[in-house]
């Protein structure tokens, strides 16, 4: 429990290498991961090459860690895989649709917390990468995915450079409904946020964006309507061409 009580993400590493025999054992936590009907419809890219790295960097909005960390791990929806299986054993598969990437979405998710549970457990730190589904199509390009293949996280990887305080998370209550979903009204909205939006870095940060709320940095900086939008048609888009679109019988 440890590992996961204390997770920090790290943005800053050494360039100490990590272990061939380590980095495998990672992995192989990984993928003993639940999957969907024992499928494993996922694949793992391993990007260790500073080159591989350097392309890859603006992708991820040339986040420094993104060529710093010795190894970045691309986690993809793959169900190329299991529909060459299914073909090449007289089944016929009928994974091209939204439901078949949202369950390959899923686990590769799963295996992506087990790697960074395992690599936390080892002393390395992890960061998870939230701009992979922004440019997904450019880094299909890159590292080369074949139709079927989506890539969905990325998770850099490296002895950590840094010792960050841990980051503030909204109590269990917030989160929590017993038996069926509980309604937020205002009085508990109010509630829960009400240490978040005390917080002194919180203060900070509605002054240096000059707003006047947390919520506001949100929705007007951080993650705004037009470029979700944006990024919406990037992806759905990349869906299309990668073969998880039909919604015919």
């Amino acid at each position: 429990m440890s590992a996961i009580l204390n997770h920090r993400s790290i943005r800053k590493y050494k360039t100490t290498p990590i272990e061939e025999s380590l980095l495998n054992d990672i992995l192989y936590a990984g993928t003993r991961a639940s999957t969907t009907g024992n499928m494993q419809v996922y694949s793992i890219i391993v990007t260790q090459d500073q080159s591989v790295k350097d392309q890859l960097a603006p992708c991820h909005f040339n986040q420094p860690m993104v060529k710093q960390a010795p190894v970045v791990l691309t986690f993809c929806a793959d169900f190329n895989r299991f529909n060459k299986w299914c073909n090449q054993r007289d089944a016929v598969p009928g994974y091209d649709n939204f439901l078949s990437f949202f369950t390959a979405a899923i686990d590769a998710l799963l295996v992506a917390q087990n790697v960074c549970i395992a690599a936390e457990e080892e002393g390395l730190g992890i960061c998870y990468l939230g701009t992979t589904t922004y440019t997904a199509d450019k880094i299909i390009d890159i590292l080369k995915l074949p139709k079927g293949v989506v890539p969905v996280t990325t998770v850099v990887l490296g002895y950590p450079d840094e010792t960050p305080g841990l980051t503030d998370r909204l109590p269990v209550p917030a989160v929590l409904h017993r038996e069926v979903y509980q309604d937020y009204s205002e009085g508990d909205i109010d509630q829960i946020y009400a240490a978040k939006e005390a917080l002194p870095l919180t203060q900070k940060l509605i002054e240096e964006n000059k707003k006047e709320t947390l919520a506001q940095i949100f929705t007007d900086n951080r993650y705004t309507k037009k470029d979700n939008v944006a990024f919406s048609k990037v992806l759905l888009k990349v869906l299309h061409d990668q073969g998880f679109m039909n919604n015919e019988m």
